[in-house]
């Protein structure tokens, strides 16, 4: 029986987050190359693939306040969308260039936002392009807001929304530390990795953790872990691991049933 997984490559990741709009190419290629392996090796896995802006659109976001709403100037919306798009050409090219069969879809051609929450985006496409057995992309972009006129809106909420109609079985989110940590691992040599979060474990897990360095006007993890943990507990059976991308082969295994890292699950802890 198929099996629908919807996995992200994080903007920290793919791109250098401290540089505006710098990809990080060799990463792109050797992920993509990943997941050609796995859906070769698993012709049953059905997948959509979403990838975070990183420096592209957050740099974007950030320098003309984007994710505040109530823009002065309406160009930065239109840089911002731009600017992430082309780091979406990127990973599709990528995507192509190993017979993975990328379709790219751009979220803000549809998507309306209150207050900054995710209330609408067409979805149909998705599901047509799964019975083809081709592989949607989203990302994260920029959304027309009925109160703020304009927002943010990452990865994770287009893979709620997106759950409604296409149900996964699994998220796979995959960035670059090895899931979620009691501190920034990049900065604590005591940090610890956290194996397991669900909704009664996770208050006490983010009052020690610490944001991801870098920009990002999404929110960075605590966002990222709130968002999936309400989704769990929507979607009987689903599971979510936090996984690094950078170690070669994390992918690859990820996609088949091995990720690592953190699991998200709605079970008692």
């Amino acid at each position: 029986m198929p099996e629908l997984v919807f996995l992200k490559l994080g903007g920290s990741l793919i791109t250098e987050k401290t540089e505006r709009e710098t990809a990080r190419p060799e990463v792109i290629e050797r992920v993509v190359a990943e997941i050609a392996r796995a859906l070769a090796a698993e012709p049953g896995l059905r997948l959509v693939l979403g990838h975070g802006s990183g420096s592209f659109g957050h740099f974007a976001a950030q320098r003309y306040g984007i994710h505040h709403g109530h823009p002065s100037d309406w160009r930065g919306f239109a840089e911002t969308a731009a600017a992430a798009a082309r780091l979406d050409r990127l990973v599709v090219d990528a995507c192509l260039q190993v017979g993975v069969p990328a379709v790219a879809l751009q979220p803000s051609a549809s998507a309306r936002t209150c207050d900054g929450q995710l209330t609408e985006l067409v979805t149909w496409p998705v599901g047509e392009l799964l019975e083809r057995r081709l592989v949607p992309v989203v990302y994260g972009d920029v959304a027309l807001d009925a109160t703020r006129g304009c927002s943010i809106i990452s990865t994770e909420q287009v893979f709620a929304y997106l759950a409604r109609q296409a149900v996964p079985q699994r998220i796979l989110l995959a960035g670059e530390v090895d899931g979620v940590y009691t501190a920034d691992p990049h900065r604590e040599p005591n940090a610890r990795p956290i194996a397991r979060l669900t909704p009664a474990s996770w208050p006490e897990a983010e009052r020690r953790l610490v944001g991801a360095c870098g920009v990002d006007v999404t929110g960075g993890m605590r966002a990222k872990v709130r968002q999936m943990l309400e989704l769990v507990q929507k979607v009987p059976g689903l599971r979510v691991s936090i996984f690094t991308g950078l170690e070669p082969g994390r992918v690859e295994a990820a996609l088949l049933g091995r990720p690592g890292g953190t699991t998200l699950e709605a079970g008692e802890s």
